[in-house]
């Protein structure tokens, strides 16, 4: 196996496939390559025996590529060694959305086989724009822009990493996980050197073929030439992971099939090796749209974009037509336990019992068990009305709940009345009006009416345990008010 490595080496090396940097870099990962092959092939993935049907009967797979070897070596790969599964997610915005959930779920699967998995973070590619799924051009990112985008979906990815391998990984014996950006390989490059050494692979009319393409072409913005080489791009990921982590299976949206092919054919033309692709369905609102930044209508996975709350709620919400198809896709439940979950919620759908484990299981993964309580005290606070849950909240949570809300810190004096504090916090009007709503019942204070304007201020009733007081005004204005003393 080494010296057919070698072997090949030379021989590219001697056709030029691969000019400077990029050939050394080649020879460099062929070495890398060798070595991770006998120190892998030893280690079985026990744990492989039918993961992609069971992936399969949970609408995880949707399909593979290539079609006529996928489902007969696919599933011989992945039993014979551990494998190094990557899918790849472009920084274009700081935080990842429910969209991305599902990939991310995939990779886990493929971890709690025993395989290792790479994220891949696009700092490179995010300056040029995946156009699949588009009806037009991103808009161009400043690097700054990027570069704070990248932390962002890092931390992302990380919690949700670490979550699953405290609340659900059950002991079990997992690959590793590496998160990579890829303009690590990109930033010392040199275009013309790309262009002719990656480039020479790819034939214009396959590359014209693409589902991606082809839409765009025939809109009447068309598309750049920008738009056109990220294929280009994304396929030489996959090539570099390939002999840097021998990665032999990239994970992506249907939509991303295009490029998977591509990344396929780059890596066939150049090593002779065959590498898989796997897509995965995309999640889709009730109303049958994609899920994503770009469709306006994203629910983010870092708290400072959707809070642990508004995640919950987003998932209780689901329709009883969707959410046994989101407990497979989005949970790592046993399908067994899913069905008898679907068996309790349709005697009584009413009381929404697998809404409220999927937005359970969903808000764990993403924010912890800490975040699933936050979650669960917002609830009680917001629509049970409830002064124990006000009491417990921190003053993150508050202002997380009431986001709109204005947040004032106000100075707790001896005879501090209703009308003072509603006054001092801006809630409502000078002078007899101001007074008069509230005489009028429509003011609340920990979601209890009060009436009586000249009514001193009660340590836990106006004002909760933890010094705040939820003030609301007629049906919808909240305001925050955090209570200092001398």
């Amino acid at each position: 196996r080494s010296q057919s490595l070698f072997n090949m080496a030379a021989s590219i090396s001697k056709t030029c496939i691969f000019n400077f940097s990029f050939r050394r870099a080649f020879l460099r990962s062929l070495r890398l390559r060798s070595c991770y092959h006998f120190s892998t092939s030893v280690c079985v993935a026990s744990n492989s025996k039918d993961l992609l049907l069971q992936l399969g009967k949970r609408g995880i797979v949707k399909g593979a590529f290539p079609e006529e070897s996928a489902y007969d070596q696919l599933p011989i790969l992945l039993q014979s060694a551990p494998q190094t599964v990557y899918c790849g997610f472009d920084p274009t915005s700081d935080s990842l959305h429910v969209g991305n959930l599902l990939p991310l779920i995939a990779l886990l699967h493929f971890q709690r086989a025993g395989h290792n998995v790479i994220a891949l973070i696009g700092g490179a590619t995010a300056q040029i724009g995946d156009p699949s799924g588009k009806t037009k051009e991103r808009e161009a990112l400043a690097q700054d822009t990027i570069s704070t985008n990248v932390t962002g979906l890092r931390d992302s990815l990380q919690r949700v990493f670490t979550n699953h391998n405290l609340y659900y990984s059950s002991g079990q014996k997992l690959g590793t996980i590496n998160v990579l950006n890829n303009l690590s390989w990109y930033k010392q490059g040199n275009v013309v050197e790309f262009v002719s050494t990656v480039g020479r692979h790819f034939r214009m009319g396959t590359m014209l073929s693409r589902h991606s393409v082809q839409s765009r072409l025939k809109s009447p913005e068309g598309m750049s030439l920008t738009e056109f080489s990220y294929q280009m791009f994304q396929s030489y990921d996959f090539y570099y992971l390939n002999q840097h982590y021998d990665c032999r299976i990239q994970l992506g949206g249907t939509d991303q099939l295009g490029n998977l092919m591509s990344g396929h054919d780059l890596i066939h033309k150049v090593t002779g090796e065959h590498v898989f692709g796997i897509t995965v369905p995309l999640i889709t609102t009730m109303a049958g749209d994609k899920l994503g930044k770009s469709a306006g209508n994203a629910v983010w996975l870092n708290r400072d974009k959707t809070s642990p709350f508004e995640l919950y709620q987003y998932f209780i919400r689901q329709e009883d037509a969707s959410v046994e198809r989101l407990l497979k896709l989005l949970t790592f439940l046993p399908i067994s336990e899913i069905e008898h979950i679907m068996e309790i919620h349709w005697k009584e759908p009413e009381k929404r019992i697998a809404q409220k484990r999927l937005a359970a299981e969903v808000t764990k993964l993403t924010h912890g068990k800490d975040g699933l309580e936050t979650a669960k005290r917002c609830t009680h606070a917001f629509y049970h009305s409830s002064v124990k849950a006000l009491e417990e909240m921190s003053e993150e949570e508050l202002q997380e709940l009431f986001r709109e809300a204005p947040f004032c810190e106000l100075l707790l004096e001896s005879g501090t009345t209703i009308l003072d504090m509603c006054r001092k916090a801006k809630a409502i009007p000078d002078g007899p009006k101001g007074y008069q709503m509230i005489a009028d019942g429509g003011v609340w204070i920990n979601q209890s009416q009060v009436n009586n304007p000249e009514q001193v201020l009660v340590v836990g009733q106006h004002i909760l345990r933890n010094d705040l007081s939820l003030l609301r005004i007629g049906k919808k204005n909240f305001y925050i008010v955090k209570w200092l003393h001398i």
